[in-house]
């Protein structure tokens, strides 16, 4: 019976090139999502993203707006290691697990492509980053064994700090906080 049911559930799991129309909509919906990032060497970042800061460009490309916070392990790692992960979890409804894999641009606020990103996902004050992901492989998996949760409502905590700063407070934040990632390496955040 145990190997019957794991023979079951192992295929549950699906791998597609691209995000199909119904996954779309069903990232759209979700509250919460996870990146993972990791340089050659060192510790393994991974961070749960929440509010309105994923934009689905196409099945082949999303859009992810980092907000300043007390670290910048992502674009470190990116500049190391250009490989990035996201995941969600189905906490309410059917049970399933989505994650994509694929190489990430990071774009600041200096760059020329941050007004497209900008147009796509507006930014708050406290935007540090986007990160535009291109897509290399899409998996689905059954999420059995993850519990449902019932969602309240976003923190404001994150804005309110940030709106309390400033810009220029975000941006003297960010030379005293986020020019290094904890393993020491480089993230580039100001020139």
């Amino acid at each position: 019976m145990i190997c019957a049911l794991f023979i079951k559930v192992s295929a549950m799991a699906e791998q597609f090139a691209s995000l199909s129309q119904e996954l779309i909509d069903w990232i759209d919906q979700q509250h919460i999502y996870f990146v993972a990032t990791a340089a050659q060497r060192g510790r393994v970042n991974l961070s749960p993203k929440g509010q309105d800061s994923l934009r689905v460009v196409d099945g082949n490309q999303l859009i992810w707006l980092n907000l300043t916070g007390s670290g910048n392990e992502t674009a470190a790692h990116l500049l190391d290691t250009n490989r990035m992960t996201l995941m969600w979890c189905a906490f309410e409804g059917l049970p399933r697990i989505l994650r994509i894999y694929g190489s990430a641009d990071t774009i600041h606020p200096r760059d020329a492509d941050w007004a497209a990103c900008a147009a796509l996902l507006p930014p708050p004050v406290g935007a540090r980053q986007y990160f535009k992901l291109n897509i290399d492989l899409v998996q689905t998996s059954c999420g059995y064994a993850v519990p449902f949760m019932d969602y309240v409502e976003d923190r404001e905590v994150l804005s309110n700090w940030a709106e309390k700063r400033g810009e220029q407070g975000i941006q003297d934040y960010w030379r005293e906080k986020n020019q290094v990632s904890i393993d020491g390496l480089p993230t580039q955040i100001v020139n």
